[in-house]
C-alpha cells in the first residue's frame, strides 16, 4: 500500500509518500519504520528512482518506509536556499513524529536512512533524538560546508549560486560550518551501518572508514562497515544496487528491534 500526500513544518508543506506492506490494512500489526533522509537538492525518488526502488525492496520484508522532500526540494513547498542545515534536522524530527503516530508503525523500531548530505543530516539528527533506534548512511557527506562548497564552486564572492536552478545563498552554505557529524556519531547510543561506494567521485569513500572508526569508540550501539566495489555516488548499476540494498537489508533484519522479528520472518 503506498500513499502520497503532506506534512506541515513551519507553515510550509513538505512532501512524503509512505510505503505499507499489503498485509497492514488488517489493522493487527505493527511493523519498523525506514525514514529516507534525501541529499543535497535532491527528491524523494532519488537519482535513477534510488529511493522508489528502495522502499519497494524494503517493504517486501516488512518494512513500512516513509521518504519525503525536504523544503524547496521535489514537490515541497519553499526555496532551497532559504533553509540552514539546522533547518534539515528539524525538518527530520518533523517527518520522524509524524511517522512514530502513524497506525501500524511500532515506535520502538524507528530506523534513518541518509544518502549524501542527507547522511550527514541523519547523523546530526539522532545524536539528540532518542527516538531513532538505527542509522544508515549511503555515501554521506563527512564535511558538510568543506563537500558542497566544492559541489557548487563557492569562493565568497557572490551571495547566491545558481546550482542546477536551485539558489544556493551564502547564509545556507555558511550554516554548514557548525556541524560536524564525524563527531556527532560518536554521541550515538543506537547502532550504525555506513555504506560507500569505491568509485565515489562525489564524496570520498574514506569517510566511510573515518565515520566508522569514529562510532567504534561509543560505549553504546553496533557499528559495521560496507564498502560496494565499483560502485558509484548514487549506486546507479542493476549490480550495484543489489549489493547495496543485499547489505542494508541483511543489517536490518539483524539491528532491528527484536519485538518485530516475528513479524518480519512472517512477511518474507
Amino acid at each position: 500500500m503506498v500513499t502520497s500526500d503532506c506534512i506541515s513544518w513551519k507553515g510550509r508543506k513538505l512532501a512524503y509518500t509512505i510505503h505499507f506492506p499489503k498485509w497492514n490494512v488488517e489493522g493487527e500489526k505493527k511493523f519498523p519504520l525506514i525514514i529516507i533522509c534525501h541529499g543535497f537538492t535532491s527528491t524523494r525518488i532519488g537519482v535513477d528512482r534510488l529511493f522508489v526502488k528502495t522502499a519497494q525492496a524494503l517493504v517486501k520484508l516488512g518494512f513500512a518506509v516513509l521518504r519525503f522532500d525536504y523544503a524547496g526540494c521535489g514537490e515541497s513547498e519553499g526555496e532551497y536556499g532559504d533553509n540552514e542545515f539546522a533547518c534539515f534536522i528539524d525538518q527530520t524530527k518533523e517527518v520522524i513524529s509524524f511517522g512514530s503516530r502513524l497506525p501500524n508503525v511500532d515506535q520502538n523500531a524507528i530506523t534513518l536512512i541518509g544518502h549524501s548530505l542527507g547522511g550527514a543530516v541523519a547523523v546530526c539528527t539522532v545524536t539528540d533524538d532518542e527516538r531513532v533506534r538505527n542509522v544508515i548512511t549511503w555515501s554521506a557527506v563527512g564535511n558538510p560546508f568543506g563537500d558542497i562548497k566544492e559541489i557548487v564552486g563557492y569562493n565568497g564572492e557572490h551571495p547566491v549560486i545558481d546550482h542546477l536552478g536551485y539558489a544556493i545563498t551564502e547564509e545556507f552554505l555558511l550554516s554548514l560550518q557548525a556541524y560536524s557529524p564525524f563527531e556527532d556519531i560518536k554521541q550515538f547510543r543506537g547502532n550504525a551501518l555506513f555504506v560507500h561506494g569505491t568509485d565515489d567521485l562525489v564524496i570520498s569513500s574514506s569517510y566511510c572508514s573515518r565515520y566508522f572508526e569514529k562510532s567504534r569508540k561509543r560505549n553504546k550501539g553496533e557499528s559495521s562497515i560496507v564498502l560496494i566495489e565499483g560502485a558509484n555516488h548514487t549506486y546507479s548499476s542493476i549490480d550495484h544496487f543489489d549489493k547495496l540494498i543485499s547489505a542494508t537489508s541483511e543489517w536490518l533484519l539483524k539491528n532491528v528491534h527484536v519485538s518485530v522479528q516475528n513479524n518480519l520472518k512472517k512477511s518474507v
